[in-house]
């Protein structure tokens, strides 16, 4: 969390009180800039934005705004993201239908799936002071990718429970033992829970996560993340996504986006490094060899033009000196009027 520099705000027609101590909170811990952004055609929220604005540099805060719209809500936050290189965007979940869900991805999954940055998604109005952190984490999968991913996951969560006095927990689901191995050894439940836990211990020994306030248990994570948030009364859960496409996307989604109507807790949700490098070709401006072709060669590129004749000064210059003895001296009006013609 400490190295935010900038957090995209994305607001509603009329001012959210949630949202904003969201934002402010973080900013206060952090020292980042708050970028607000009205999705708005038309300049309908242009006074209440301002308003916003203003609030907030009274109170101390470096704070910008902007409305603008790129063709649906998901384009324009990620467009506006990636202008002002936010690190951070906050948005407030809006309750979906579920018979358009079913065949459509809502606006927030979609944002979910292709925003470069990490994402938190407001769902409760349960302040996050001195309240429970989770942090859900694949224990199953201990490569190296994973496991960078997995030490993003519970240190946001640790930092997040540091700025608000608030506790840290982790948790992992594994499936049936019987799925899991062919090789009777790990059909034991017991069996399983140790594997996991050994994969934990790392992260625990790190952010200084008790066995007490570690939760593996048997089932999928869609299921269990939601079930474990509402035992423990969770006001922040942060997972993992990774940011699934194309087909398989559209039928079965990922836990992240599966969960996020099921929470009642507010949702962070980060991503690989790669899948992030991935998403931010997606977002930048399609490349046009065409045009750049076009830009660097003569006459438009300044630069091209500029080069041409340092060349050849200088290869003039090394031959009129290796035939010194051979050519006879030139006059400055005769050197000026060479110079002319080389240029």
């Amino acid at each position: 969390m400490q190295t935010i520099r900038s957090t995209l705000v994305v607001m509603d027609a009329q001012p959210d009180p949630l949202l904003l101590d969201r934002a402010t909170l973080i900013a206060s811990a952090t020292s980042s800039h708050l970028h607000l952004l009205a999705c708005n055609k038309n300049n309908h929220s242009s006074s209440d934005l301002q308003a916003t604005e203003d609030f907030l540099r009274q109170q101390g805060f470096s704070v910008s705004s902007e409305q603008a719209w790129k063709h649906s809500l998901h384009k324009t936050i990620i467009a506006v993201q990636q202008e002002q290189e936010c690190g951070l965007v906050i948005k407030r979940h809006l309750p979906d239908n579920p018979l358009l869900k079913t065949f459509l991805p809502s606006e927030d999954w979609k944002l979910l799936r292709f925003c470069p940055c990490p994402v938190l998604i407001v769902k409760s109005t349960e302040s996050w002071a001195g309240g429970v952190i989770l942090a859900a984490i694949d224990a199953g999968n201990s490569d190296v990718d994973h496991r960078i991913l997995h030490a993003g996951i519970v240190g946001h969560g640790h930092d997040i429970a540091q700025m608000t006095g608030g506790v840290l927990h982790m948790m992992s689901a594994h499936p049936c033992a019987e799925l899991l191995s062919a090789d009777p050894v790990y059909h034991l439940k017991e069996s399983i829970h140790a594997m996991y836990h050994e994969h934990c211990r790392a992260l625990q020994a790190e952010y200084e996560v008790s066995d007490e306030r570690l939760h593996i248990e048997e089932g999928p994570a869609d299921e269990l993340i939601p079930s474990v948030a509402e035992r423990l009364r969770v006001t922040l859960t942060v997972i993992g996504s990774v940011a699934r496409t194309g087909l398989s996307g559209a039928l079965l989604g990922n836990t992240a986006e599966n969960i996020l109507d099921s929470l009642n807790s507010d949702v962070l949700v980060l991503k690989p490094d790669d899948i992030i490098s991935h998403l931010e070709e997606l977002a930048s401006p399609p490349h046009n060899q065409v045009l750049d072709s076009a830009i660097h060669s003569w006459p438009y590129s300044h630069t091209a033009h500029l080069e041409v004749p340092t060349t050849q000064s200088v290869s003039y210059s090394k031959e009129a000196s290796s035939r010194q003895t051979d050519t006879p001296s030139i006059s400055p009006e005769q050197e000026q009027r060479l110079s002319r013609q080389v240029r």
